[in-house]
């Protein structure tokens, strides 16, 4: 069944709707990724949508003189008409015509053309690139309410609790007016809480929670989960397994920051799993770094950055079982041994406190190298959590018994309908078009864009480069600027705190520690002579709107200390300067000892350093350009690379379960 015929409303789908795994061969793959090219140049550009426009206009001119109560009494008929005729242009535009004119009445937010136009794109199901600060949230409620007035459950999809709970708020009172009910699914909630929220019209909520929950309605259906056998035993059985689901099917999602869920976070699978009983495998993870500890680099062993990776030698391999010798037991088996050894020696030199995780109260928790943000509830699999555990002196816990397991690709690529929404997706467009079969349409913005590039600084040494940033701070603060410095750890984020309190600048920190008032230190970096240091900003959801007199002095100034392995990720923190026609810039200063140049500087830092000696000048522009691009198209392929890996794996493990009965 098609997507289109299947989320056509008032077409019966069973008790749990959703689309059937689709397995590609290779060729299928080609052409679905010379397809994407072909569909990105005729997609690639709003498609301006003129005769819709004008069709929403009509009818927004005829409820202009109409009170709430008159258009509420509209609300059945197009609500009956929508069920039964499906989504025509005519009621589509109608329906945006109310949305928008409410929006403007209970809101005070009128949505603009191209706001209208990103909300067409959604629904046709694609991928609406728009610009940072041009208000992707109200754009999303067009869509999300049409759907629901046809009777097709709705999921919208953001990055953190905050925002699921801020947007539901937010958008309530239009999905109020129009009788549509609103859910929310956040950390912590009950099942029967959950399972109401999902009943709702439209369901806010995370695409961790999401995934997770779905996960658990596989392992409650079991091996039969045929929608016949289904909605038998819902006639018949007294507790059918359908009263016990949370989800109600994969209808239609909305995916905000849609490259960031459907292509970062893509690369690792979400798992449920029980904790097994560690007090057995405690001992042996406390000697396997010990024993980690006595390698020598280089000697026994070489760390491989780009692979994020660690290979033992052969004198590593025979140092290994020396000093494994007197520990008997599991470390008689060389295979065993060497894969417990890698993975702690892992733990040691590839996972750095403050970068990829933290230490809270005792427990390791893992830092979201996208977000910043705490991921409390996640570990690592494999034994290298309890090899990290083991590192930091901290209570060793059990490792996880995987019950369920699947990517972002195979979860989303089960709805009938995805649509989403982002500021940076074209950079993608060929890998999400090949993957989710999505094209990317960029949506202009409201007002023409001011922001300013200001020229890349390369400099050799990260002390050149700190010498740098804090310089060009400190002219900035002089000059009355409101500034947002972008870092890529909470170690960076608090080196330059240190340096910034020791020349006396004030400023505000916002990094994995201090992440419960983000929203609020967010909103304030546009304030005047304000220096803001965070760490990676994709996905915050909150607008950085420009205090009284910082226009004047050339708005927002966002200054970037490392690049990122994406450019993606780099253009959604500059996009945090400039939104609805501000002025702004933006400027990155970064050094050859940045993780991202690392393999490369090792290599070459012998005669990079001859060259062009400590100085405090940066490189030429035209070297430090070249290195930066070389550096992140490395970086990029390789992600890129384990993605693909990943959903092959996965489809795999899928085709292997499906002799015992089982899909996940």
């Amino acid at each position: 069944m098609s997507s289109t015929t299947a989320l056509r409303p008032g077409i019966a789908l069973g008790p749990y709707p959703q689309r059937e795994d689709l397995r590609d061969g290779w060729l299928d793959r080609a052409a679905a990724s010379l397809g994407g090219l072909i569909r990105q140049r005729a997609y690639g550009r709003s498609p301006g949508r003129r005769e819709f426009l004008s069709l929403v206009d009509a009818e927004g001119q005829r409820l202009a003189d109409l009170t709430d109560k008159q258009i509420k009494e509209l609300i059945p008929d197009l609500r009956r008409r929508l069920y039964s005729e499906g989504l025509e242009e005519l009621l589509v535009a109608r329906t945006f015509a109310i949305v928008r004119e409410i929006s403007g009445r209970r809101l005070g937010m009128r949505p603009f053309d191209v706001q209208l136009i990103g909300g067409r794109v959604m629904l046709e199901g694609k991928i609406a690139e728009m610009e940072t600060g041009e208000g992707k949230t109200l754009t999303a409620t067009l869509p999300a309410c049409t759907a629901a007035l046809a009777g097709i459950p709705v999921h919208i999809v953001t990055v953190n609790d905050f925002l699921v709970m801020r947007d539901a708020a937010w958008m309530n009172p239009v999905y109020k007016f129009l009788g549509l009910t609103v859910g929310t699914i956040t950390e912590g909630m009950a099942p029967e809480a959950r399972r109401a929220a999902y009943a709702c019209d439209i369901t806010y909520g995370t695409n961790k929670q999401l995934v997770f929950d779905y996960l658990k309605d596989r392992l409650m259906l079991g091996r039969d989960a045929r929608p016949m056998h289904l909605r038998i035993e819902g006639m018949h059985a007294e507790h059918a397994r359908t009263s016990r689901l949370l989800l109600r099917g994969l209808c239609f999602v909305i995916v905000d920051e849609a490259d960031s869920v459907l292509v970062d976070e893509a690369r690792t699978p979400l798992i449920i799993s029980n904790v097994g009983d560690s007090s057995q495998e405690e001992q042996v993870y406390t000697e396997a770094v010990t024993m980690a500890r006595l390698l020598v680099t280089a000697t026994d062993f070489s760390i491989r950055p780009r692979e994020h990776d660690v290979e033992l030698t052969d004198h590593g391999r025979r140092r290994a079982t020396e000093l494994a010798e007197p520990y008997g037991g599991v470390w008689m088996g060389p295979r065993r041994r060497e894969e417990l050894i890698r993975r702690a020696l892992s733990a040691l030199y590839l996972y750095q406190r403050d970068k990829q995780y933290l230490v809270r109260g005792g427990k390791v928790q893992i830092v979201d190298e996208y977000t910043g943000r705490v991921m409390a509830d996640r570990s690592w699999e494999r034994g290298l959590h309890q090899m990290i555990e083991a590192k930091e002196g901290c209570a060793i816990t059990g490792q996880q018994e995987t019950l369920a397991r699947i990517s972002y690709q195979r979860f989303f690529r089960r709805y009938l309908r995805v649509a989403g929404m982002t500021g940076t997706a074209r950079e993608v467009a060929r890998e999400v078009w090949a993957v989710y079969g999505l094209p990317v349409v960029t949506i202009p913005t409201n007002r023409p864009v001011q922001r300013r590039q200001l020229p890349d600084e390369v400099y050799v040494t990260a002390e050149e480069k700190w010498a740098a940033i804090l310089d060009t701070l400190r002219r900035l603060h002089t000059e009355g600027r409101a500034v947002l410095v972008g870092t890529s750890s909470v170690a960076s984020s608090e080196h330059l705190s240190e340096l910034l309190s020791l020349d006396g600048l004030a400023h505000q920190v916002l990094n994995a520690r201090q992440d419960q008032e983000e929203a609020e230190v967010i909103a304030r970096a546009g304030e005047l002579g304000r220096i803001t240091v965070a760490t990676n900003m994709a996905g915050r959801g909150t607008d950085i709107r420009l205090a009284p007199g910082v226009a004047e002095r050339g708005g927002l100034h966002v200054l970037a200390t490392e690049r990122h392995d994406s450019r993606r990720i780099d253009r959604q923190l500059f996009g945090r300067c400039g939104r609805q026609g501000d002025p702004g810039s933006f400027q990155v200063i970064v050094s050859l000892e940045d993780e991202i140049f690392h393999g490369f500087f090792k290599k070459h830092s012998s005669w990079l350093r001859r060259l062009f000696p400590q100085s405090g000048r940066p490189l030429p522009n035209w070297l430090g350009e070249r290195l930066v691009d070389f550096a992140q198209h490395t970086a990029e392929r390789h992600h890129a690379s384990i993605r693909r890996e990943l959903l092959r794996v996965d489809d795999q493990l899928s085709d292997m379960l499906a002799f015992t009965g089982r899909s996940e």
